[in-house]
């Protein structure tokens, strides 16, 4: 679904709580593909079916589809594909966030949760990591032991304590969730393109980059910026408002 420069994927399994099998996975595959190349879309809103789950994360029956270890390791991962979306991902949460569907979520630039929305990584219960960058993300997002308190103990908070921790950045009624996550693509989506673009790669790259390295690529985004022109645009719209606050 494409609107105002907003392309809205869903995950469309609600009877099994949007938990991700390999079939869907190379769907998503496709799809965000073909919206990060797509010059129609500036913003993407990812959600879930329903109200149950934004997702539960892997199918675990699912799981046997692959022949061997060797082919689950070198799946690919739902999560990834959403953490590489060049363009900015705003992301809406409702029920249940739960293992691979946290680490999507994580691999998005905005959470929009409703109040009832419930957030984990049960992964150690079951006798396994968080394979899809929770171990990488979390702590870069949240802090070392707010993490290690998830993953360790595999415990569910709610989306009050999530937006304490610094998970979700925009708390609201669950029924007001996708309009609320829609209003603020559409706010991204009057940006430039590029420019908007250029932040999320810039902030991307400070996640694994050394301070020196990280302002170097900065400016390099900034000159990108300037070089296609659109810093023009904004220099005559505050020359306009400038001009009227004079009058």
């Amino acid at each position: 679904n494409r609107e105002d420069f907003v392309a809205e994927i869903i995950i469309n399994r609600p009877e099994k709580m949007n938990a991700m099998t390999p079939d869907m996975i190379e769907t998503l595959g496709k799809i965000c593909r073909e919206v990060d190349r797509d010059d129609a879309v500036r913003v993407v809103l990812l959600r879930g079916a329903g109200e149950r789950a934004f997702s539960a994360g892997s199918d675990l029956h699912a799981l046997v589809a692959y022949p061997s270890i060797w082919d689950y390791r070198n799946r690919v991962d739902y999560a990834t594909l959403v953490r590489d979306i060049r363009k900015p991902v705003v992301v809406a949460l409702k029920g249940w966030v739960l293992g691979g569907g946290l680490e999507m979520a994580l691999g998005a630039d905005i959470r929009v949760a409703g109040k009832s929305a419930k957030f984990g990584t049960p992964e150690v219960i079951r006798g396994w990591v968080p394979g899809a960058g929770a171990t990488q993300l979390l702590p870069r997002l949240i802090g070392y032991g707010r993490a290690m308190r998830l993953m360790l103990t595999g415990e569910t908070i709610s989306s009050q304590q999530a937006e304490a921790f610094g998970i979700v950045e925009y708390l609201v009624e669950d029924t007001a969730v996708d309009d609320t996550a829609m209003a603020v693509c559409r706010t991204l989506a009057k940006h430039s393109p590029i420019a908007v673009q250029a932040v999320k790669a810039a902030t991307r790259a400070a996640l694994s980059m050394p301070l020196e390295a990280g302002l170097k690529y900065e400016n390099e985004m900034t000159t990108l910026c300037f070089a296609a022109g659109n810093y023009q645009e904004g220099v005559q719209a505050f020359d306009g408002r400038s001009a009227a606050a004079k009058d």
